[in-house]
């Protein structure tokens, strides 16, 4: 190694000396201390089975390390799970735990001037969190996606955990019994990874991918496999590689990068919690990029190239076998920025040289897409000038436009109590207010609410509004979600009487309130209080520094 180690503290100083001290007691040599020191960051728990394998990993990505010249320190952060950790406060503590992974990790490894980073992804928050970390600290920095799940089968037919939330919302309007729901959640998941559809898990897998901070064909992997165990080997002893060159995050996930990325999500209608992740990541890497602006202007632009469960019938592992997330960057080559980098030391448009042509089957061409329709559609307008996000991924007949009367709800079990007793009809507008990144705090989870519509028979007869957090794995009905500015922080939603007329037309962008302007002064006359009030703890901080969604929702 001939490039100082900032890790390598000045000998005779008082931090040389404690650091020694403790680290002699570890059973670390002389040698091994003068050697890059790369922290293997590690979202292990046993809460999940998303997380359930990462230890396992773990030990193989430190012998690689060992071997490659390096010194690896395996440290821990949150391990959120949106089936496990929503249960609390309503799905509170999800997305403010992304921000919580950015902080512990800086606190580690700048901390400890570490040299270097393994992050071990998996679950929806904790790529976002691992990435945001990296832009800020911007030290080399390479992801292992370690994989999704094996699904299995249920009176013959193919099941999954995107198919048990669906029917779980069914069981009210007595469309599946408890004792089937209950067969399929027994059988749904065979082993440990995250969800097996285009959830938020893999859609930022190929995110990660597409901004080069993950070795080229890496997503999505299937958890355990022998090609995902040798993803792993292979970045362990590229991490000191890129130590020794000094290939730091911001010199890959430029604004070439991030654009790349987006294209990635609409090419294959990835969650829409990739947006505002997105815009958090450009953040924390001080890349000037609108990403809510980019979705806007690249919509109608980047056709659907391939229908993952929940948008279609492909599953992720025929996706895996057909050329995953590269074989996707293969078919946009022609517009995508070649020239961003990748942590494999080359640019982009050098891996995709070396990538097979893609199976026509399941990821189609520009030229002949499975549909042209935008599936990512950013809309604004007078009900929320700061945006709000509508999936319309897919190749079926979806509703675009809508005009109804507002019915107004302020928690999720609210909404669903009113669904099971008939109150919402045909031609309502349904609103979840008081539960976004303030009111939530940290958008409350509202996709039960979606899928008790679905499952009430009324998802096409109606259109919903959410501040809320929605699953990756919704891809039903005209749902506008992370609808921006917020109650909580005085936004036009705050306003919203029962019975008010509302447009949503997707095509134009738009979300329009039709309140005169008169009325709507008289009612900001009288604001009103929304959302979690007299909160104690880690939401408490979260929701007094927390930047509104469209900013990425970031803390400040």
């Amino acid at each position: 190694m001939n490039r100082p180690l900032r890790s390598n503290l000045k000998p005779g100083t008082a931090l040389w000396a404690a650091r020694r001290a403790q680290w002699r007691a570890l059973g670390i040599s002389e040698a091994d201390m003068a050697k890059p020191k790369i922290a293997v960051v590690n979202t292990s728990s046993e809460l999940a089975s998303c997380f359930s394998h990462l230890d396992g990993i773990a030990v193989e990505v430190k012998r690689q390390i060992r071997e490659a010249g390096g010194l690896p320190f395996e440290i821990r952060t949150a391990a959120p799970s949106d089936f496990i950790t929503s249960a609390g406060r309503y799905g509170a503590y999800i997305l403010p735990t992304r921000d919580l992974i950015a902080a512990d990790i800086e606190v580690q490894v700048e901390g400890a001037l570490l040299d270097g980073m393994v992050c071990l992804a998996s679950c929806d928050k904790t790529l976002p969190g691992q990435l945001m970390a990296a832009g800020r600290i911007n030290i080399p920095t390479i992801v292992v996606i370690c994989g999704y799940q094996r699904s299995g089968s249920y009176k013959g037919e193919h099941v999954d955990i995107e198919e048990v939330f669906l029917k779980a919302g069914y069981l009210a309007s007595g469309q599946i019994t408890l004792e089937d729901l209950s067969g399929m959640a027994d059988v749904a998941v065979q082993g440990p990874g995250v969800c097996a559809g285009m959830g938020t898990a893999n859609s930022m897998h190929a995110v990660c991918e597409a901004l080069g901070m993950t070795l080229p064909g890496s997503a999505p992997v299937e958890a355990n496999s022998p090609a995902m165990l040798a993803f792993a080997r292979a970045s362990s002893r590229r991490i000191v590689q890129m130590v020794q060159e000094d290939l730091k995050p911001r010199d890959i996930m430029t604004a070439g990068a991030i654009r790349n990325a987006v294209m990635m999500v609409l090419a294959l209608s990835g969650s829409i919690n990739c947006v505002k992740h997105l815009q958090a990541i450009a953040h924390e890497a001080e890349v000037e990029v609108d990403v809510y602006g980019l979705f806007s202007e690249l919509a109608d632009k980047i056709p659907l190239l391939a229908a993952v469960r929940p948008n279609g019938d492909t599953l992720i592992e025929e996706l895996d076998a057909a050329g995953g997330a590269r074989g996707v960057m293969k078919r946009l080559q022609s517009v995508l920025d070649l020239s961003a980098r990748s942590v494999s030391g080359g640019t982009i448009g050098e891996a995709l040289k070396e990538a097979p042509e893609p199976d026509r089957k399941v990821i189609r061409t520009i030229e002949e897409p499975l549909s042209r329709r935008a599936s990512i559609n950013i809309v604004r307008g007078s009900l929320l000038p700061g945006g709000g996000i509508v999936r319309l991924g897919g190749v079926g007949e979806r509703k675009v436009k809508f005009t109804g009367s507002a019915k107004l709800y302020h928690s999720r079990d609210e909404a669903l109590a009113a669904i099971a007793a008939g109150d919402v009809v045909a031609g309502d507008v349904v609103i979840l207010r008081g539960l976004g990144v303030i009111g939530g705090p940290g958008m409350a989870l509202t996709s039960a609410v979606v899928f008790a519509l679905d499952g009430a028979g009324l998802i096409d007869d109606v259109a919903m509004i959410t501040e809320g957090q929605l699953s990756g794995l919704v891809n039903k009905g005209l749902i506008v979600g992370e609808a921006s500015p917020e109650a909580a922080a005085g936004g036009p939603l705050a306003f919203v009487e029962n019975g008010d007329r509302i447009t949503i037309d997707v095509p134009a962008k738009v979300v329009d309130l039709h309140v005169p302007a008169e009325e709507m002064e008289r009612r900001r006359s009288h604001p009103q209080q929304f959302g979690a009030q007299n909160l104690k703890g880690w939401l408490r901080t979260y929701q007094h520094a927390v930047q509104p969604v469209h900013k990425g929702a970031v803390l400040d």
